[in-house]
């Protein structure tokens, strides 16, 4: 495992979308490595989140940690089926280390993704895992918190 460059800002690639993984792909060596270097950086870091175009891959590949008990979720070419309610709620990025703004996120979300064995998987999630899931597949599609910042407001917090 390795530690990966985090891409901060207004990197170009972060405004890319990323590719889907072909499925044969994903329990490959090099596919596993990137996912274990994915897991260590966003721990490494201190993150919910990481998707994998914030290291610079355009792969769609996220790992996510709420610290639920569950462990790391690792979602392959993530597709949210459905959403349900609304809340406002402070958000972050490991690009944009040390900001914070109120974002909206669905309160529940529907995800259907392959997991790291390459098997399909349909999640219900809730709360800090659905925002989490939500922000992460915006990355895959070149969409960043700063853009759903309410108001535009950023604030800045050195951690």
């Amino acid at each position: 495992m390795a530690l990966r460059q985090i891409r901060e800002q207004e990197e170009e690639i972060l405004r890319k979308k990323s590719r889907d993984v072909v499925i044969e792909d994903i329990k490959t060596e090099k596919t596993q490595s990137l996912i274990d270097d994915m897991i260590e950086t966003m721990h490494h870091f201190n993150g919910v989140g990481l998707a994998a175009v914030q290291i610079g891959y355009l792969k769609r590949i996220v790992v996510i940690d709420v610290d639920d008990g569950n462990g790391v979720y690792v979602l392959i070419n993530p597709i949210i089926t459905k959403t349900k309610g609304s809340k406002e709620c402070d958000e972050g990025c490991l690009s944009f280390p040390h900001e914070f703004g109120k974002v909206v996120r669905p309160t529940d979300v529907t995800v259907e993704f392959y997991d790291r064995d390459a098997k399909k998987v349909k999640l219900k999630a809730k709360d800090l895992l659905a925002q989490a899931i939500c922000h992460e597949c915006d990355h895959l599609e070149g969409i960043l918190f700063v853009d759903k910042v309410l108001d535009g407001t950023l604030e800045y917090i050195d951690k």
